[in-house]
């Protein structure tokens, strides 16, 4: 087994701002990196603190940033997305506030696009087993359900 390299606590700071720096990141993931350092509490605690008082570490600018990501590049809708920021111990209250980062208008025209792309490649089947397994896909993505019922209404 590899010998663990033992650290400075300067150099772990160090460690952590570069981090937080590459990515932003949630309190959970900086907590989980602090671990893998050992450090005793009263250094965890300085670390946070110190991330905290220079704006390396900054949860709303996290979720928002997150939410950017998730909606923009990977489409996902709004349920995965706050699920996925609850399990990163994001605050919900948060998380809901954050959400003003995806455009109404964005949002529709990518669940429209979506939606007629897979619904488009659905050979074989059924109109209503078409409509079904398209509104399945949907709601895996993190779409909500009302919102897919009232595009398939207006197409």
């Amino acid at each position: 087994m590899p010998e663990k390299k033992s650290y400075t606590f300067s150099e772990i700071k160090q460690k952590l701002v570069n981090y937080c720096v590459y990515q932003d990141r949630c309190h959970q993931e900086v907590e989980q990196k602090m671990r893998d350092f050992l450090l005793i509490p009263e250094a965890r605690d300085e670390i946070l603190l110190y991330l905290m008082q220079e704006n390396y570490l900054n949860e709303e600018r996290f979720a928002r940033s997150y939410i950017r990501g998730k909606f923009y590049m990977k489409s996902w809708g709004r349920n995965k997305i706050r699920i996925h920021l609850q399990q990163k111990g994001v605050p919900l209250k948060l998380i809901n506030s954050s959400m003003e980062e995806i455009e109404d208008d964005d949002y529709a025209a990518t669940l429209k696009k979506i939606y007629t792309t897979y619904y488009a490649r659905q050979k074989g089947l059924k109109e209503y087993q078409k409509k079904s397994k398209t509104i399945s896909y949907l709601i895996s993505r993190g779409f909500e359900y009302d919102e897919i019922l009232r595009l398939q209404d207006e197409l």
